[in-house]
């Protein structure tokens, strides 16, 4: 569980609710109307510009914003390093018996086909094609999200205008004016708070959760070619080092050889 996406959003709506509490009358924040403009017209929209399983998709894409089982990358270079060590010493085909737990698919997809003695050329190419297809994956759910954070304050607007136009419409009845004005103005705030909330930090933490992944590949690719090609487990260490920042690098344990 990803506790900062969790403490954001509780943290905001707190907050947002506090400020409706101390202005003395939070029943007039409440109106299902503007709500089914900004929600309905959000989704309506949604669906014309994407196919309806990319939007069903998003929902299992969502869930990395709250859940996160990426490897650390520190953890990466250790167990690569200790790959290293074993196929420096007993050679690369003693990597069979460690790649059933790695505990990373894509790991031990990579450790696999360096021991089944797959070309240096070839395994770059699977790998990076399974990359590069990861993050399109991912970067459809993200274009969704977006999207509906577009679209949201768009039809916040639109309920403004119809907000506007039914209270014209009842000038000579003043006790309708006010639920006109109450859809007119509510509906502009609903669109921005889902927008600025929820639709937009969501995607923006996928594209976060997205490059940690990428990192972690390509991590794992530059690995295995690394030790495929025979590297000393200290170059293999310092090849991988590279990917990261130095405060990570000092978090990396390294057993000694």
């Amino acid at each position: 569980m990803d506790i900062t996406t969790v403490i954001g959003l509780i943290s905001g709506l707190a907050l947002m609710t506090l400020a409706v509490l101390l202005g003395g009358t939070p029943g007039v924040f409440w109106n299902p109307p503007s709500i089914v403009i900004v929600l309905g017209g959000t989704l309506a929209a949604t669906l014309v510009n994407y196919p309806l399983r990319d939007v069903l998709s998003v929902m299992g894409t969502l869930k990395n914003a709250f859940i996160h089982h990426a490897t650390a990358p520190q953890t990466l270079i250790e167990k690569l390093v200790n790959f290293a060590t074993i196929a420096r010493r007993e050679g690369i085909l003693a990597l069979e018996n460690n790649v059933e737990d790695v505990g990373d698919p894509f790991l031990e997809k990579s450790v696999q086909l360096a021991v089944d003695g797959t070309s240096p050329e070839l395994i770059k190419d699977v790998l990076s094609t399974e990359l590069a297809f990861l993050e399109d994956r991912h970067s459809q759910g993200q274009a969704i999200l977006s999207a509906m954070g577009t679209f949201s304050p768009a039809f916040g607007m639109i309920g403004t205008l119809i907000g506007l136009i039914q209270m014209l419409t009842v000038l000579d009845d003043p006790s309708l004016i006010g639920e006109g004005m109450a859809v007119a103005l509510l509906t502009t705030l609903y669109g921005a708070l889902f927008a600025n909330i929820f639709f937009l930090p969501a995607a923006g933490k996928l594209k976060v959760r997205t490059d940690d992944e990428m990192l972690a590949k390509e991590i794992i690719i530059e690995g295995i070619l690394s030790i495929q090609s025979g590297d000393n487990p200290r170059v293999v260490e310092q090849k991988l080092k590279a990917f990261v920042s130095p405060s990570v690098r000092d978090e990396i344990q390294i057993a000694k050889r």
